[in-house]
């Protein structure tokens, strides 16, 4: 024969042996196995198998003869298909990619509208992964992307579609490095937690509105961060020091928030705040949260009054980027093995500095700036990024 090489598929019923019997076969056969690939949905198999036969092999119907017998002595439907060598050397090479899908559903118009869109682009997929019980909500594309394709408009058209479908997307190069991260940082306010400290600070000191505005302005970009930080804290002056207690016990964790901190922690990672708010705050966390590394700027408190003023070094922007990098370097950990997480414009810097940068239910010009960003309730979304799926954090919950 001239075909040197035959694809076998069989499916049908899931149940056990199935492997046994195929890879008996074809040993017994002298051929060799170069590629295999199964997977189960509900309880039905999908076995393909790609079989090498050796040059001495002649007649390739005996084995197919004996692999037909099995199949139907196990229920299964057998197809196959010879396959061209060279055919099969051209597919190898490649990009491989991961694409996240994430949503409250990745219903089938979300699958068809992904899938009409990366067959345009001749991407093919090489896998699907569910990452959630029950109802899709988080689902993982496996893709084999042509080393000619500009990647960076690939992922423009999927986070456009993504927009229209109401999902999040996440397309990331499958390496080592995404799945060898060990350090995640943090932003506090609006990310780790739910509220704006120093709004509510403001708040209990009655001028509430006045610092909300500023601070919205500030997030969003609109303002100098240092600046809009004096003219806030300078607002405070007078404010008691029990008034920042008051705070602390009040403050609402983001949903997941706890979960996401436990499992990274249970997996061995490093874990950090940084903050652009107030280490009174930031110190606390780190004690409850079991965090490794907490910074943020020291308010000044005199008499057991805040006296308006800030301490050393303001934790602006670039202050968060250079402090990742001083804990990455401290830990000997690469950039690229780095999460960092925030939502607003002073969180673009270490966002941008990190392997893994997302912008959490974030401001306007930082969903558009950052590489990565999830719109979803519960911070341990984050998890499915760097696909963890939901059984496997109920394990590490348990």
């Amino acid at each position: 024969m001239e075909d040197k090489m035959v694809l076998v598929t069989m499916t049908g019923p899931d149940q056990a042996g199935i492997i046994s019997a195929v890879a008996g076969c074809i040993a017994e056969a002298g051929a060799r196995i170069r590629d295999i690939e199964q997977s189960v949905a509900h309880t039905m198999v999908s076995l393909s198998v790609l079989i090498d036969l050796p040059d001495g092999m002649r007649d390739q119907k005996p084995l197919l003869k004996e692999l037909l017998f099995r199949a139907k002595e196990l229920g299964l439907d057998l197809d196959f298909e010879p396959v061209d060598p060279e055919s099969y050397r051209l597919r190898e090479p490649g990009c491989m990619y991961v694409l996240t899908m994430l949503g409250s559903e990745v219903n089938a118009e979300v699958l068809t509208r992904i899938g009409a869109t990366l067959a345009a682009a001749q991407v093919n997929i090489q896998r699907i992964n569910k990452l959630t019980r029950g109802q899709l909500r988080c689902v993982e594309l496996v893709i084999n992307v042509p080393p000619s394709l500009d990647i960076k408009e690939l992922t423009s058209e999927l986070l456009n579609a993504g927009v229209g479908l109401g999902i999040d997307i996440a397309l990331q190069k499958e390496n080592l490095h995404r799945r060898a991260k060990r350090l995640v940082v943090l932003d506090m306010d609006s990310t780790l937690i739910q509220v704006e400290v120093i709004d509510e600070l403001a708040r209990l000191a009655g001028i509430g509105e006045q610092v909300a505005d500023i601070t919205h302005r500030a997030m969003n970009g609109e303002l100098d961060f240092q600046q809009a930080l004096r003219e806030r804290v300078g607002l405070l002056k007078g404010l008691s020091s029990e008034a920042l207690e008051e705070v602390y016990r009040a403050l609402p964790f983001t949903p997941g928030a706890k979960n996401l901190i436990r499992v990274l922690r249970q997996l061995g990672f490093k874990t950090a705040v940084i903050s652009g708010g107030f280490s009174f705050f930031t110190d606390r966390l780190k004690e409850e949260l079991g965090l490794d590394y907490a910074y943020a700027n020291d308010l000044a408190i005199e008499n057991g009054q805040v006296t308006g003023e800030v301490r050393g070094t303001i934790v602006d922007g670039q202050r968060k980027a250079e402090l990742l990098e001083e804990i990455a370097r401290r830990e000997g950990i690469a950039l690229s093995q780095v999460i960092a997480i925030g939502d607003g414009a002073n969180d673009l810097p270490m966002i941008g500095k990190a392997g893994l940068g997302v912008a959490f239910n974030a401001k306007a010009r930082v969903r558009e700036q950052a590489q990565y960003r999830i719109n979803q309730p519960s911070l341990d979304s984050i998890l499915y990024l760097l696909g963890i799926a939901e059984w496997e954090m109920a394990e590490l919950e348990a």
